[in-house]
């Protein structure tokens, strides 16, 4: 098979080069294979969306937020729904889910560079999976907040111990799970669905794509800012990935297992998946606007902030997603801001050099980043008061 855009150019051309061992190519039995997924749902999901449609008012909210906490004793969908994710699988190393969690809460907020200029920006390329966000408006148009509620989650799910029955990664991940069957389910109520050019909305292949950006390719995005992880470490941060992905309902033949199946998978999207449109360019638009809020109602300091920021996070997609992506996304090009970036992360790997032989400095590290993740949420719920609970937009959806 021909080789996909986004592994030609930009960073992920250098990563087949510097990162990945070993042929991570697809053929077309694994591609055939891969686009069965992209006509399954979640049906275990769908059955409790369904079943709140049929409650009074809120009520069957209030009873998915209760079995959070207490579980459920009444048979039907909720309970069969709590009964599957309640069953920890097999292959659950807790202690794997710990040093993953380490590992990410280490990058402190530069973490959140790779989560927006690489994953999200990234996402977009996939034009069958940007149609659900699309259909339901929120993305577009309220870019700032969406931004600042998928960093929340994210922070939610990769804290240490935060995976554990009834602690808040465990509850967000599983409340997304429901955030996606409801925009399913108004999606499927739509008499404009293509499903022949744009599959089942919120399909497990967009799914697991999803999940890849969020572990696969962050790991892969730090290490081009200039963190350092061992090959452990790396394969942890897969693990805790792992499991939230089955919370959130993918299918196991669809999670991988170490970086090389990783690779292969999002070789194989790269080539079935990324191909962007014009809800594409849309979507972009919209992201680096929230990139540029920054300095709203600032003067004149507020408009240097702007540009700075969008030339930055524009900077940072543009190195990895590669030139032909980024032009098409419309990602401003910025010659002296793409070379900041390198020299921060030549400085970056300088620094990770020697923390990695200093006793004491990882752990350290990790306070330090732990401590920053958690100011950062406190200041978005001061700013922006976000939804953790998921309601609004279940109700819009």
């Amino acid at each position: 098979m021909d080789e996909p855009e986004l592994f030609r150019q930009g960073g992920f051309r250098l990563a087949q080069r510097l990162f990945i061992e070993g042929d991570i190519r697809g053929d077309e039995r694994q591609v055939a294979r891969l686009r069965e997924f992209a006509q399954v749902e979640d049906q275990r999901a769908d059955d409790v969306v369904a079943w709140m449609a049929q409650q009074p008012k809120g009520q069957g909210r209030r009873l998915f937020e209760d079995a959070l906490k207490n579980g459920v004793e009444t048979p039907g969908p909720l309970k069969a729904f709590f009964d599957e994710v309640n069953a920890k699988p097999y292959w659950v190393d807790d202690e794997r889910l710990e040093r993953g969690a380490k590992a990410i809460t280490r990058a402190g907020l530069l973490g959140l560079f790779p989560l927006g200029d690489m994953s999200l920006m990234g996402g977009y390329l996939a034009s069958r999976a940007t149609k659900s966000l699309v259909g339901t408006g929120e993305i577009e148009y309220k870019a700032t907040r969406r931004l600042v509620e998928t960093a929340t989650w994210w922070i939610d799910v990769t804290t240490p111990g935060a995976l554990k029955h009834g602690e808040q990664g465990y509850a967000s991940a599983l409340r997304i799970r429901l955030v996606h069957a409801h925009v399913r389910a108004a999606m499927n109520r739509r008499d404009d669905w293509d499903y022949d050019a744009w599959d089942r909305p919120v399909n497990q292949v967009q799914t697991a794509g999803t999940l890849l950006l969020f572990s696969l390719v962050y790991v892969f995005g730090t290490q081009l800012l200039g963190l350092r992880y061992s090959a452990r470490e790396r394969g942890d941060i897969l693990h805790l990935w792992r499991y939230i992905g089955w919370l959130m309902g993918v299918d196991d033949e669809l999670l991988p297992t170490s970086e090389e199946d990783a690779w292969r998978l999002l070789w194989l999207l790269a080539a079935t998946e990324f191909i962007p449109d014009d809800d594409s360019k849309r979507l972009a638009k919209a992201l680096i606007e929230a990139n540029g809020a920054v300095g709203e109602g600032r003067g004149a300091v507020g408009k240097v902030l702007s540009h700075v920021s969008v030339a930055v996070h524009s900077s940072i997609s543009r190195l990895v997603l590669g030139k032909t992506n980024a032009d098409f996304l419309g990602l401003p090009n910025d010659p002296v801001a793409q070379a900041a970036i390198v020299a921060v992360a030549g400085v970056n790997f300088a620094a990770e050099t020697v923390r990695r032989f200093i006793p004491g400095a990882t752990a350290l590290q990790e306070r330090i980043g732990e401590a920053g993740r958690r100011g950062y949420v406190k200041r978005l719920e001061k700013i922006f008061a976000p939804d953790t609970s998921y309601a609004q937009h279940m109700r819009a959806a």
